[in-house]
């Protein structure tokens, strides 16, 4: 079969088929996987009935695994967490918010990789937002304020026991999320305007939520630049929704877009399958 990447009609992403990931793949398909990510930073590959240790292999083949802190892996695996809701769950809705996973970690994850094994027939899209393209659309007066502004990222905000998902939101969950108190020293610093480590192309990293600051200045300042990225970076001429299907795999870049999940299917069971792509 040959691989075939149909670019979406909207800010990024692509659909790849002519390739079963239910079986090992050759070099030269995988660096042709590669050249598309990087090119779309958004892949989805429907159709692919894959188990565990095909979510696994496939993963191994653009990094090592990140680290997942905070939520605890599927029983007998290591390195994939679940993401569920069940029928009956009144929590909010995981991750709909906008971020890039993990950022506040002194080497952020490359990307991440999700397996649709339950979807719902309505609702449940993930949207991404093109950080490239919103830098070089950005009005100068705010790229101004950016220029070398570096971004204080935390954990405390979500992950800590008083945070979005702490003590009082896990009686309610089914995701195993460990919130911990450890979320409160869990910060990094990294430059808001960086160059993609692989194509050189300039992009923002991040966005209020896990960013809790900038150095340089206090904490209303750095709420009103943030506020005013925020309002910037998640325009929807920068986006691309994605809708889910069974057997769909989907990878991004967490280096180039932002990402939020989005609700809608209220009394229907969801569940997915993660892995986090680690930094070379």
């Amino acid at each position: 079969m040959t691989l075939e990447v149909k670019p979406s009609s909207e800010a990024c992403g692509a659909t790849v088929t002519g390739v079963d990931l239910t079986r090992p793949l050759s070099d030269e398909t995988v660096a042709a996987i590669r050249s598309a990510w990087l090119e779309h930073h958004v892949l989805a590959f429907p159709d692919q009935a894959m188990s565990d240790d095909d979510l696994e292999r496939f993963t191994l083949y653009f990094g090592p695994f990140g680290d997942d802190p905070f939520i605890a892996p599927i029983p007998g695996r290591d390195h994939i967490i679940a993401v569920k809701r069940e029928t009956d769950e009144t929590a909010p809705v995981f991750a709909e918010s906008w971020h890039t996973d993990w950022s506040f970690q002194a080497t952020p994850p490359a990307g991440t990789c999700l397996f649709g094994i339950t979807i719902p027939s309505m609702g449940g899209d993930t949207l991404f937002a093109n950080q490239h393209l919103a830098l070089e659309k950005m009005p100068d007066d705010l790229r101004t304020k950016l220029d070398g502004k570096i971004a204080i990222h935390s954990a405390r905000v979500p992950y800590s026991k008083g945070g979005v998902y702490g003590e009082e939101d896990a009686q309610k969950r089914s995701m195993d999320i460990r919130a911990s108190d450890e979320a409160l020293t869990a910060e990094h610093r990294h430059p808001i305007i960086r160059k993609h480590p692989e194509t050189g192309r300039e992009g923002v990293f991040g966005c209020v939520g896990y960013i809790t600051g900038f150095e340089g200045l206090n904490e209303t300042e750095s709420m009103a630049l943030l506020a005013e990225l925020y309002m910037w970076q998640t325009r929807e001429e920068f986006q691309y929704r994605h809708k889910w299907r069974k057997n769909m795999l989907v990878m991004w870049d967490n280096r180039s877009v932002l990402h939020m999940a989005t609700g809608g299917y209220d009394g229907h069971a969801r569940l997915l399958h993660r892995t986090t792509i680690g930094a070379r």
